[in-house]
Protein backbone atom coordinates (compact mmCIF):
# COMPACT_ATOMS: atom_id res chain seq x y z
CA UNK A 1 0.00 0.00 0.00
CA UNK A 2 1.26 3.50 -1.13
CA UNK A 3 0.65 6.36 1.48
CA UNK A 4 1.11 10.17 0.05
CA UNK A 5 2.00 13.42 1.31
CA UNK A 6 -1.72 14.19 1.73
CA UNK A 7 -2.97 10.95 3.30
CA UNK A 8 -0.12 11.49 6.14
CA UNK A 9 -1.19 14.84 6.41
CA UNK A 10 -5.29 13.43 7.37
CA UNK A 11 -3.65 10.94 9.63
CA UNK A 12 -2.25 13.99 11.59
CA UNK A 13 -5.55 16.06 11.17
CA UNK A 14 -7.29 12.56 12.81
CA UNK A 15 -4.98 12.38 15.55
CA UNK A 16 -5.38 16.31 16.22
CA UNK A 17 -9.06 15.40 16.33
CA UNK A 18 -8.34 12.72 18.98
CA UNK A 19 -6.22 14.41 21.19
CA UNK A 20 -9.05 17.66 21.70
CA UNK A 21 -11.90 15.62 22.06
CA UNK A 22 -9.89 13.66 24.70
CA UNK A 23 -7.97 16.07 26.28
CA UNK A 24 -10.41 17.00 29.35
CA UNK A 25 -10.33 13.20 30.38
CA UNK A 26 -6.80 13.38 30.35
CA UNK A 27 -6.80 16.28 32.58
CA UNK A 28 -8.93 13.94 34.78
CA UNK A 29 -6.44 11.33 34.62
CA UNK A 30 -3.53 12.92 35.20
CA UNK A 31 -4.68 14.93 38.11
CA UNK A 32 -4.89 11.97 39.82
CA UNK A 33 -1.37 10.62 39.11
CA UNK A 34 0.46 14.45 38.20
CA UNK A 35 -0.31 18.28 38.10
CA UNK A 36 -3.19 17.53 35.70
CA UNK A 37 -1.57 19.06 32.46
CA UNK A 38 -1.44 16.26 30.13
CA UNK A 39 -4.93 17.42 28.94
CA UNK A 40 -3.65 21.17 28.08
CA UNK A 41 -0.79 19.74 26.61
CA UNK A 42 -3.00 17.37 24.44
CA UNK A 43 -4.67 20.76 23.34
CA UNK A 44 -1.61 22.37 22.32
CA UNK A 45 -0.72 19.67 20.57
CA UNK A 46 -4.01 19.34 18.31
CA UNK A 47 -3.97 23.61 17.39
CA UNK A 48 -0.37 23.47 16.73
CA UNK A 49 -0.69 20.36 14.13
CA UNK A 50 -4.02 22.18 12.86
CA UNK A 51 -2.02 25.38 12.29
CA UNK A 52 0.55 23.30 10.65
CA UNK A 53 -1.11 21.65 8.88
CA UNK A 54 -3.14 24.68 7.23
CA UNK A 55 0.42 26.06 6.83
CA UNK A 56 1.72 23.61 4.87
CA UNK A 57 -0.63 21.95 1.83
CA UNK A 58 1.54 22.05 -0.34
CA UNK A 59 4.35 20.04 1.07
CA UNK A 60 5.43 17.12 -0.64
CA UNK A 61 8.54 15.63 1.02
CA UNK A 62 6.74 13.27 3.55
CA UNK A 63 9.64 13.35 6.05
CA UNK A 64 10.56 16.62 5.82
CA UNK A 65 6.75 17.43 6.74
CA UNK A 66 6.57 14.91 9.67
CA UNK A 67 10.24 16.50 10.97
CA UNK A 68 8.90 19.62 10.83
CA UNK A 69 5.64 18.79 12.62
CA UNK A 70 8.06 17.49 15.41
CA UNK A 71 9.22 21.23 15.67
CA UNK A 72 6.18 22.64 15.85
CA UNK A 73 4.72 20.60 18.80
CA UNK A 74 8.09 21.48 20.27
CA UNK A 75 7.54 24.77 19.97
CA UNK A 76 4.20 24.86 21.07
CA UNK A 77 3.53 22.31 23.68
CA UNK A 78 7.33 22.42 25.59
CA UNK A 79 6.11 19.66 28.30
CA UNK A 80 7.44 16.35 29.14
CA UNK A 81 4.84 14.61 27.05
CA UNK A 82 5.03 17.48 24.16
CA UNK A 83 8.93 16.85 23.85
CA UNK A 84 8.97 13.25 23.43
CA UNK A 85 6.37 13.11 21.07
CA UNK A 86 8.39 15.80 19.34
CA UNK A 87 11.61 14.12 19.43
CA UNK A 88 9.64 10.98 18.03
CA UNK A 89 8.70 12.69 15.08
CA UNK A 90 11.53 14.44 14.30
CA UNK A 91 13.50 11.15 14.51
CA UNK A 92 10.51 9.29 12.49
CA UNK A 93 10.92 11.86 9.62
CA UNK A 94 14.48 11.99 9.07
CA UNK A 95 13.40 7.64 7.61
CA UNK A 96 11.16 8.88 4.94
CA UNK A 97 13.54 12.19 3.64
CA UNK A 98 13.11 13.29 0.39
CA UNK A 99 9.79 10.52 -0.17
CA UNK A 100 6.95 11.73 -1.17
CA UNK A 101 5.15 8.51 -0.68
CA UNK A 102 5.99 5.57 1.73
CA UNK A 103 4.77 1.88 1.92
CA UNK A 104 4.04 0.08 5.01
CA UNK A 105 7.61 -0.89 5.96
CA UNK A 106 8.58 2.48 5.85
CA UNK A 107 5.45 3.39 8.28
CA UNK A 108 7.16 0.02 10.45
CA UNK A 109 10.23 1.89 9.92
CA UNK A 110 8.98 5.40 11.26
CA UNK A 111 7.62 3.89 14.03
CA UNK A 112 10.08 2.21 15.84
CA UNK A 113 12.91 4.82 15.05
CA UNK A 114 9.69 7.02 17.25
CA UNK A 115 9.76 4.49 19.96
CA UNK A 116 13.36 4.62 20.10
CA UNK A 117 13.30 8.16 20.15
CA UNK A 118 10.82 8.22 23.16
CA UNK A 119 12.89 5.24 25.05
CA UNK A 120 16.20 7.18 24.66
CA UNK A 121 14.92 10.66 25.78
CA UNK A 122 12.50 9.47 28.37
CA UNK A 123 14.90 7.15 30.17
CA UNK A 124 12.03 4.62 30.74
CA UNK A 125 11.08 1.09 30.14
CA UNK A 126 8.46 -1.19 29.55
CA UNK A 127 6.69 -1.76 33.05
CA UNK A 128 7.44 1.59 34.67
CA UNK A 129 4.23 2.68 33.88
CA UNK A 130 4.67 5.27 31.04
CA UNK A 131 3.03 5.46 27.31
CA UNK A 132 5.62 3.22 26.62
CA UNK A 133 3.72 0.57 27.98
CA UNK A 134 1.10 1.06 25.25
CA UNK A 135 3.44 2.12 22.48
CA UNK A 136 5.68 -0.46 22.77
CA UNK A 137 3.73 -3.33 22.59
CA UNK A 138 1.07 -1.60 19.93
CA UNK A 139 4.43 -0.74 17.12
CA UNK A 140 5.57 -4.33 17.91
CA UNK A 141 2.01 -5.76 16.67
CA UNK A 142 1.59 -3.45 13.92
CA UNK A 143 5.64 -4.38 12.23
CA UNK A 144 4.92 -8.40 13.31
CA UNK A 145 1.21 -7.74 11.34
CA UNK A 146 3.10 -6.31 8.41
CA UNK A 147 5.57 -8.32 8.12
CA UNK A 148 2.84 -11.32 8.16
CA UNK A 149 1.29 -9.57 5.24
CA UNK A 150 -1.60 -7.98 6.86
CA UNK A 151 -2.99 -4.83 5.37
CA UNK A 152 -2.55 -2.06 6.77
CA UNK A 153 -6.21 -1.61 8.57
CA UNK A 154 -6.09 -5.23 9.75
CA UNK A 155 -2.66 -4.21 11.40
CA UNK A 156 -3.78 -1.10 12.37
CA UNK A 157 -6.18 -3.03 14.52
CA UNK A 158 -3.78 -5.56 16.18
CA UNK A 159 -1.63 -2.24 17.62
CA UNK A 160 -4.86 -0.72 19.13
CA UNK A 161 -5.72 -3.96 20.78
CA UNK A 162 -2.21 -4.68 21.84
CA UNK A 163 -1.91 -1.15 23.26
CA UNK A 164 -5.13 -1.05 24.91
CA UNK A 165 -3.48 -4.33 26.80
CA UNK A 166 -0.48 -2.97 27.49
CA UNK A 167 -2.26 -0.44 29.04
CA UNK A 168 -4.34 -2.21 31.25
CA UNK A 169 -1.19 -4.23 32.06
CA UNK A 170 0.33 -1.74 33.88
CA UNK A 171 -2.46 -0.28 35.30
CA UNK A 172 -2.81 -2.26 38.49
CA UNK A 173 1.37 -1.50 38.99
CA UNK A 174 2.92 1.66 40.50
CA UNK A 175 3.87 4.52 38.63
CA UNK A 176 7.90 4.43 38.61
CA UNK A 177 9.20 7.51 36.68
CA UNK A 178 8.28 11.42 36.54
CA UNK A 179 6.34 13.25 38.24
CA UNK A 180 3.76 10.00 39.00
CA UNK A 181 6.21 8.44 40.77
CA UNK A 182 5.72 11.19 43.51
CA UNK A 183 2.65 9.96 43.96
CA UNK A 184 3.62 6.12 45.05
CA UNK A 185 1.19 3.93 46.10
CA UNK A 186 -1.69 6.24 45.25
CA UNK A 187 -1.01 5.22 41.57
CA UNK A 188 -1.64 1.98 42.09
CA UNK A 189 -4.91 0.80 40.35
CA UNK A 190 -5.03 3.94 37.87
CA UNK A 191 -4.72 4.54 34.68
CA UNK A 192 -1.52 5.49 32.96
CA UNK A 193 -2.17 9.10 31.22
CA UNK A 194 0.28 8.52 28.83
CA UNK A 195 -0.55 5.01 27.64
CA UNK A 196 -4.56 6.09 27.71
CA UNK A 197 -3.04 9.23 25.54
CA UNK A 198 -1.46 6.77 22.90
CA UNK A 199 -4.93 4.69 22.59
CA UNK A 200 -7.05 7.53 22.06
CA UNK A 201 -4.75 8.71 19.34
CA UNK A 202 -4.87 5.03 17.63
CA UNK A 203 -8.97 4.96 18.11
CA UNK A 204 -9.32 8.23 16.11
CA UNK A 205 -7.16 6.63 13.57
CA UNK A 206 -8.56 3.46 13.35
CA UNK A 207 -12.25 3.23 14.59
Amino acid sequence: MIITAVEVKHIFQQSADALRENSEYLVELDQQLGDGDLGITARKIADALEEYISQTQDEADIGKWVMSAGMKINSAAPSTMGSLLAIALMRAGKTAKDQTEINENTLVEMLKTGTNAILEKGKANLGDKTILDALIPGVNAFAESIESGDSIDEAGRKMLAAAEAGMESVTPLRSKVGRASWVGDRTEGKVDPGCALWVFVLKGLIE
